[in-house]
């Protein structure tokens, strides 16, 4: 792996560059209407985080090269102001794509939009975009709008190098890093940490704006369409807000009769017993209508074996209920010890290497999988919710005219015999059903929210297949390095949050906490900004969502950006030595406190009265 590149830009060109940005409410704003649909008028709104890195990034570029930024969104009238911001920023033009024609768009409708909108006003060298939306966090928009603009796609791009035009970029993907390099013309999308952010958030400010560089645009001058609602290929049904009450309990008098009470609140809540898990169930067994239609797609991606697992057992459950059967498809599928018959596949299709004998890359491997869908038709195609999973499965989706659900936390069979997912957004304060009126319905699926199923050793052995990879290889791969374990921190019942009140050189005394309860570690942003745990562990907006058994809060103030990662989990405990911290507000369990001696005495007692709930319950 080449070393970091230096973030130079050194074009040998004007450029023109293009950026693309949300609007979105401001998350403790928002509102839910009778409807069961997020009520917009009269929520604060302003320009999605990932997104102000475009903004101030694709600014640097075009200023250094000579060049021009435009700065593109679609949204309701008051999306101007995303317009408005990066004007003042330095951006030198707006298009905002506005009309009632674009209401209810999906991420296939928007990304139809906006590829509509740059072919117009185009060509561009450069289109910069967020990785995500933090209100929706699916990443689907960028990767559909290359394919739809037929361009190379780098995504959660963290250290950005340009000579003469060839990007050469490390990118930030869940647990690991890439590096690429990629020849212009190419869409990127962004991380958090790429640069400083374009933020320029006084409303009174947006105002002084000159207008007269942002050019509206309504549906007519893009095309027939259709557009929006009409447009899209999924539909929300039944929406609820997820509201978690906390019971707010402080703990009293001496530190051993805080700890006596806490644990004595954790048995009764259980959240102390770890052994007592039932057995997972088998996957069922196949159909006797194997290799008839309808057939159940999952992508496998390679060294991720625990979240391909999970769906392949969600994926035969489902077939089991329509009469269908399961194919698995991936690079790497036809080696030895590779076998997915007992883990639900009745098929699994080898993505071939390119020509050039390297793994094919995301690009390569959506569009052998097109290839195959195109011909099989079949019921359902899921992926695995990552950044390899949500290119592939996006890139995908544009090429099929297929409905993406991005993120599910949950899938059914629907009536009429449709594939429901359940999508969170809004860090997990809201939970969507989502279905699809194509014939191909697709999904993402978040890594550890599907039980992971025990095999079936009465399953046959898959059929073996392959399929070539057409070699494109646009995007090239120089280097992989895993970082952490994201699996980890998804799949863990206990779970230490730190914040940065946590002194660094008191992590090796943290480690001998952690390893005496089976607890894996999770941080705030500010932790991970300092490298003082690999962004991996990052939990938050910005971060992960995680569902633990049992969380404990540690040096931390409590603040909204974090605390809505872990709205989900099963009993909160808060150490802060500050009575009046916001934290407060999302415990069960509050000690008032230095986290240190608190732990001292909390966690030889947890790891006991854990040892005694597993035992009892294993012997009842």
């Amino acid at each position: 792996m080449f070393d970091p590149p230096s973030d130079e830009i050194a074009p040998n060109r004007p450029l023109r560059v293009a950026v693309l940005a949300k609007q979105i409410p401001v998350f403790e704003d928002m509102v839910l209407g009778p409807d069961g649909r997020m009520v917009r008028d009269g929520i604060d709104m302003h320009m999605n985080d990932y997104c102000r890195r475009a903004v101030a990034k694709g600014t640097e570029v075009a200023r250094a090269s000579g060049g021009t930024v435009t700065v593109c969104t679609l949204g309701p009238p008051s999306a101007e102001n995303v317009c408005r911001e990066a004007l003042l920023f330095g951006v030198d033009g707006g298009i905002h794509i506005c009309g009632p024609e674009f209401a209810g768009s999906d991420t296939w409708a928007t990304a139809k939009a906006l590829a509509a909108a740059l072919e117009r006003f185009g060509p561009f060298d450069l289109v910069m975009m967020g990785r995500n939306s933090v209100d929706a966090d699916t990443g689907q928009v960028p990767p559909q709008l290359a394919e739809l603009l037929g361009l190379p796609f780098a995504t959660g791009v963290r250290h950005f190098s340009l000579r003469g035009d060839r990007l050469e970029l490390r990118l930030e993907h869940d647990d690991e890093w890439v590096d690429v390099a990629v020849e212009l013309p190419a869409v990127v999308s962004c991380a958090e940490r790429l640069c400083d952010p374009c933020k320029i958030k006084d409303p009174a400010a947006w105002a002084t704006a000159d207008g007269s560089r942002i050019q509206t645009v309504g549906a007519a001058e893009l095309g027939p369409g259709p557009w929006g609602q009409e447009a899209s290929p999924t539909s929300v049904g039944e929406v609820q807000m997820i509201d978690v009450e906390r019971r707010r309990l402080m703990m009293t008098g001496t530190l051993n009769e805080q700890v006596n009470q806490a644990v004595a609140i954790l048995a009764e809540q259980g959240a102390l017993a770890t052994g007592a898990v039932a057995d997972p169930a088998m996957v069922p067994d196949c159909t006797e209508a194997a290799f008839d239609p309808p057939a159940i797609a999952v992508l496998v991606e390679p060294g991720r074996e625990r979240v391909s697992r999970e769906l392949l057992g969600a994926a035969a459950d489902l077939a089991a209920q329509i009469g269908g059967w399961v194919a698995a498809l991936g690079y790497g599928l036809d080696g030895p010890g590779g076998e997915l018959g007992p883990w639900g596949a009745d098929e699994q299709i080898d993505i071939s290497a390119s020509g050039n004998g390297r793994p094919p890359v995301e690009e390569d491997l959506a569009s052998a999988m097109s290839a195959w869908c195109n011909q099989a038709q079949p019921w359902a195609v899921l992926a695995p919710g990552t950044a390899w999973g949500r290119e592939v499965a996006s890139r995908m989706a544009a090429s099929l005219d297929a409905g993406l659900t991005g993120d599910a936390v949950g899938l059914k069979v629907g009536d009429p015999g449709k594939l429901i997912a359940m999508k969170p957004a809004f860090g997990g304060w809201l939970v969507a059903e989502i279905a699809c009126s194509s014939p191909v319905q697709m999904a993402t699926v978040r890594p550890g929210v599907l039980p992971l199923p025990r095999p079936n050793p009465q399953r046959p052995p898959a059929r073996r297949l392959s399929l070539a990879s057409p070699g494109r290889s646009r995007l090239e791969v120089i280097g992989r390095r895993r970082a952490d374990d994201s699996d980890e921190l998804a799949n863990a019942s206990v779970v230490i949050g730190v914040g940065q009140g946590v002194d660094p050189a008191d992590y090796p005394k943290l480690e001998k906490h952690r390893a005496a309860i089976g607890a894996a570690l999770c941080a705030t942003r500010k932790v991970t900004d300092h490298g003082w745990m690999p962004r991996a562990r990052q939990v938050g907006i910005t971060g992960h969502s995680i569902s633990p058994r049992l969380y404990f809060a540690i040096g931390m103030s409590g603040k909204f950006n974090h605390t809505v990662g872990v709205r989900n989990a099963g009993t909160v405990v808060g150490i802060n030595p500050d009575p009046e911290a916001p934290l407060w507000e999302i415990t069960d369990i509050g000690f008032v406190g230095d986290w240190a001696e608190v732990f001292e005495a909390l966690i030889p007692e947890i790891a006991h009265a854990s040892s005694r709930a597993t035992a009892s319950t294993a012997s009842s």
